[in-house]
């Protein structure tokens, strides 16, 4: 996942870098280098957000339940 992003950035950086003026460049790296890699990376780390997400309520409900378990005991 990362080498694709990794490649996209270094052509973006090689077309800001044969722009023609400072703002053209800016606005290439912003609008074809930023934004693009954040939204790539965004939804190509989902799965894996969503298992930490997971395993973060799994671990929450289990200290609950342990919680739950020590009254009853008691």
């Amino acid at each position: 996942m990362y080498i694709v992003a990794i490649g996209w950035a270094y052509v973006i950086l090689m077309m800001a870098i044969t722009a023609s003026s400072i703002g053209k460049a800016l606005a290439i790296l912003f609008f074809l280098g930023v934004l693009p890699l954040s939204l790539f990376v965004y939804v190509a780390d989902g799965p894996r957000r969503r298992r930490r997400s997971m395993t973060m309520a799994d671990q929450v409900s289990d200290q609950r339940d342990a919680a739950d378990s020590q009254s009853d005991q008691q």
